[in-house]
Formats: structure tokens, sequence, C-alpha cells
């Protein structure tokens, strides 16, 4: 397949050949995403074991977001003249480089608390924040120009990423909990699985995926449009595209909307996706560890708490497959957003006054309308856009994302500066 003259001569069956298998990649790029970052929330009990005095939840959660927000602004900015697939190997290797020091800070200190060992991990959480911004960034942009069960797929991965955590966290708690040091047993087992998954996705990117042949063609698609963000990933699928000082017989690159003209005609889906996070971060993961109170479960309410929310979320975001559930009224969406703001009452109430299992459904509540609302505002807003266009809008969308992750997870130290009088 070549493109010459902004023209794609690939037929039908390229165009669709390897849809499964590119859903299939998505879904474990999607897992990768998240992995590390979902790794360090479950692991929350054994942080609150080693640094109780620091609020381990909440801070690192903290630390996270600055770095993702203020890396992802910069990307977005000047995600025109990015390479992409540099971005997004980077961004996995990073990933898989900061999963495997939250071992090695571990194994120097020998499981000991202290300021010292908390620093560290703070650094490897801000290595996290910018790792995220690469990838989540560059494959929601690659991915916007193509079709929509890619984006589903991704971000099904990354919520399946925090069900699958979950999952293995109760497994190894289960199998460690009454052995000798069994808690850091257990946490050293799950970061090594946990760095494997990231190593996975740095060959599914490199490797597989930019040869998938419907991958081929969205990618030649978006060049002849005029991107240049997909020249690298193109060329490692051996497609040739005309070199910029190629001038006479080259169709000139088609003008493109500035990123300032594509927020203001997708600003609600944009205030969308932070409305979302705000709400879902001012309530996950610090108040469930810290404002729950005590129960029969002990120190498995939390997880149970956290596993339920993930396995919703993850859940939901396989709704928007079925067309009559899929909401792509931007009134709709936005109605539906505001409303879930109930849920701040609903959880403080339930947490001064109800049982676990209220607490249970709220959180399931919280995780099911977190991913349905995500992959529906995410799969809707890119539509009808070229492919640089759709790119720098994937980019956008997502800066606004972490915007509200950063004030969802600020907001949630309300809960804690209220816990004394309140729970």
């Amino acid at each position: 397949m070549t493109i010459a003259n902004g023209k794609n001569d690939a037929p039908i069956a390229t165009r669709t050949g390897g849809k499964a298998k590119g859903i299939v990649v998505c879904w474990f790029l999607g897992l990768g995403s998240l992995v590390s970052w979902n790794s360090m929330l479950t692991i929350g009990d054994y942080y609150y074991t080693l640094f109780p005095k620091y609020h381990p939840s909440r801070v690192l959660t903290l630390v996270y977001q600055p770095f993702a927000l203020g890396t992802m602004a910069i990307l977005a900015y000047k995600e025109a003249k990015i390479n992409t697939r540099k971005r997004n190997i980077a961004g996995y290797i990073l990933f898989t480089a900061s999963t495997l020091m939250l071992m090695v800070v571990d194994l120097a200190t020998s499981g000991r608390g202290g300021i010292g060992p908390f620093v560290g991990i703070c650094a490897v959480v801000a290595a996290f924040g910018i790792a995220d911004a690469h990838v989540q960034g560059g494959m929601v942009g690659d991915m916007a120009f193509m079709c929509p069960e890619f984006m589903q797929s991704f971000f099904a991965g990354l919520a399946a990423s925090g069900a699958l955590t979950s999952g293995l966290r109760l497994i190894t708690k289960a199998a460690f909990d009454k052995s000798k040091n069994g808690p850091r047993k257990g946490v050293m087992l799950f970061l090594g699985i946990s760095t494997f998954a990231e190593f996975l996705c740095v060959l599914l990117y490199a490797y597989l995926f930019p040869k998938l042949p419907i991958v081929k063609y969205y990618r030649s698609k978006a060049a002849s449009e005029g991107s240049k963000t997909v020249s690298a990933d193109l060329a490692a699928a051996g497609i040739q595209t005309p070199a910029d000082n190629q001038a006479a017989d080259v169709v000139k690159s088609p003008e493109r909307l500035s990123n300032k003209q594509l927020l203001f005609q997708n600003i609600d889906y944009a205030l969308d996706l932070y409305l979302i996070y705000v709400l879902t971060l001012s309530i996950f993961p610090g108040f469930l560890y810290e404002n729950t109170g005590k129960h029969q479960l002990g120190t498995w309410y939390p997880l149970v708490l956290i596993a339920m929310y993930n396995l919703l979320d993850l859940i939901s975001r396989y709704l928007p497959l079925v067309p009559w559930l899929k909401l792509e009224s931007r009134k709709g969406l936005m109605i539906a957003i505001l409303s879930r703001f109930l849920l701040v009452p609903a959880f403080y109430f339930t947490a001064k006054y109800g049982d676990k299992g209220w607490m249970i459904f709220l959180v399931s509540f919280l995780g099911l309308t977190n991913g349905y609302l995500t992959v529906c505002v995410l799969t809707t807003a890119p539509r009808g856009y070229k492919g640089p266009e759709a790119n720098a809008l994937g980019n956008l969308l997502v800066l606004w994302l972490l915007g509200g992750i950063f004030s969802g997870v600020s907001l949630d130290w309300l809960w804690l500066i209220g816990k004394k009088n309140a729970f």
C-alpha cells in the first residue's frame, strides 16, 4: 500500500482486515495504560501499613496528577509535530521501568516505612504520571480517526486493568496473608506480574499493531489528509508517504481546524469528561480507604469496594456496543453527567449512617456510570473530523479528562478535612 498524491487505493478487504485482532490489541494496550497506576491503588492497604501517617492513597494520587496533567498539556499543544510512535513506545517503556522500580525500592529498603522510602515511591508515581500523558493522549489521538470499536476496546482495557488488579490483589492477599511477611510477598508478586504486562504492551504496539491491515488503512488515510504524526508508524508497516520536500506533484496538505476551533466546537464534550472525573476522583480511591469506617470485613473492606468499582466500570464500557443503549445526544450526556453529582450527598450519608451493603451498591453505581459515560463521549466526539483534526481533538479531550481527575483528587481532601467531626 502506497500513498501518493493524497490518494489511497486500498481495496475494501484491506481496509477491514485485522479488525478483530485490532480490537483485542487495543484492549491490551488500554490495560497497559493503567495497570501500573491501578497496581498502586490496589496495594494501598500495604502502603497504609508502611506509611500510616502519610495518607498514601491521597498523597500518591495528588503527586501523580500534576505530572500527568502538565505533560499532557505540553503534548496536546505540540501534538501535530510529535512522532506518535516514539511517544507511545516511550510511554509504555517508562511504565515498565517505573513499575519495576517499585519493586526495587521495596527490596532496597527491605519493606521498611519512613520518609525516605515514601519519597522514593512518590518519585516513581511522578514517572507514572508522565507515562500516562504520553500513552493515553497518544493512543486516544491515534484511535480517534479509526473505527469507534478501537476506542471502546481501549477504554474497556483501561477499566479491565482495575478489575484484574483488584482480583489479583484479593488472590495474593488470601494466598500470603497468614504467612511470614505475607503482605509484602503478595505485593512483590503482584508488581512482577504488572511489570510483565507493561513490557508486553511495548511489544504489541511496536511490532503487531502498526502492521494490521485496518490500522494501515486508517493511518494512510490520515496521512493523505495531512497528518504528520503517523509517518513513523506507517514506515514501520512498510508504507511510503510523500516527503515534505517533494513538492511539484504532491497535493498540498489540506487545512485543518486549529486546536482552539476544535475545542470551541466540542466544549460540551470536554466539560462532560471533566465533570465525570471530578466526581469520580473526589470519591475514589481516597474516600473508600479513609472515610468508610470500620466493618466486619476489616482490611478486606476497601479492597472489596475498589474491586466492585472496577468490575462495574469494566462492564459498563461494553454497554455502548449495544446501539439502543448508547447515549449520543449532547444534551442527554450533559444531563446524565450532572445528575451524578447527587452521589456526593449519597456517599456522605451512607458513610455516616448506612451499612456496607449500601456502600457497595453506591460504589458499584459510581463505576457503572463512570465507564459508560466515558465511552459514550469519546466514541461520539471525533465523528466527522479529518484524521489530523480527530487526533488533535483526542488529545484535547484527554487533557480535560486529566484536568477533571486532578480537580477531583484535590477535592477528595475535603473528605479528610471533615472526617474528624463528620464520621
